[in-house]
């Protein structure tokens, strides 16, 4: 298989270099430039197929069996996935794989089994931010199961109190909304995923467009001939919305930062995904 000349053992991240220290070294090289194009590859398969190559020549090193069950999941080899997030946990031991062992299993359709994952003792022992995407991946097996209030329920947490926002917890706001949204708590909703938008400021997910899709619908509905009539009888809710017309304030949107306005200051995805493998 051969590989750009652009692609240099150099550009791997100086960790996954230390790990390929055991290796001779023009093997170390030649899984260096692997990696290295796995991550770079915008088609998917072909990603897969590179991290395989690595895997071939590699098989025994903790960041290539990784590298592969990463390039595996986002190809949608569910199944090949699990199989090497298992070979890397026993390399490496490392419990950050669960989430996505867990969601693996949910998109087999098995979702006793990924409820074990995130609810197992591993899963309660992991570090606090795989702990947090392990309630995004239970969210969405409550969701599979038609439970969409137990969905809301698994993402509540200390994270989501105070208005601090902190960006390593965009994903779990954006699911938090999107759980709301689900359950048909439209106001929750619009207010985490403003939230969530703030709080991405890497743009991992689409929060920012579903906030300002319900700064739309709000407005829109002022187009409703059923809205029109609840403004004749007098509708307190109604009427303010009109002098808000009347004002010539109709640009003036609430400020996402602005934690009067019902949408504070704000990080799901996520993943892929925070509802992954199907969002």
């Amino acid at each position: 298989m051969n590989l750009p000349d652009s692609i240099t053992p150099d550009q791997l991240d100086p960790e996954a270099t230390a790990e390929l220290r055991t290796l001779p070294g023009d093997l170390a090289s030649v899984i260096a430039r692997l990696l290295v194009a796995t991550s770079l590859a915008e088609d998917p398969d072909e990603a897969y197929r590179y991290a395989k190559k690595a895997r071939g020549l590699a098989a025994r090193v903790g960041v290539v069996r990784e590298t592969c069950a990463i390039a595996a999941y986002q190809a949608g080899d569910w199944n090949a996935a699990l199989a090497e997030f298992r070979a890397a946990r026993r390399l490496t031991g490392r419990s950050s794989y669960l989430p996505l062992m867990a969601d693996c299993e949910r998109a087999l359709g098995r979702l006793d089994r990924a409820l074990d994952l995130v609810t197992g003792p591993d899963a309660r022992n992991a570090d606090p931010q795989t702990r947090i995407e392990l309630r995004i991946v239970e969210s969405g097996i409550r969701r599979d199961q038609g439970l969409v209030d137990a969905a809301v329920v698994a993402l509540q947490g200390p994270e989501l109190t105070g208005d601090r926002m902190r960006p390593e917890y965009a994903r779990l706001y954006y699911a938090y909304a999107d759980a709301l949204m689900q359950a048909g708590r439209e106001d929750e909703a619009h207010h985490w995923f403003g939230r969530a938008a703030s709080a991405d400021v890497d743009g991992e997910t689409d929060a920012a467009e579903r906030y300002e899709e319900l700064d739309e619908f709000g407005f829109d509905d002022l187009d409703d001939p059923d809205d029109l009539d609840d403004l004749d009888s007098g509708d307190p809710a109604g009427l303010s919305s009109l002098d808000d017309l009347d004002s010539g304030d109709l640009g003036d949107r609430s400020d996402p930062a602005d934690p009067d306005t019902g949408a504070s200051d704000a990080d799901g995805g996520s993943e892929n995904r925070p509802d992954e493998p199907k969002a």
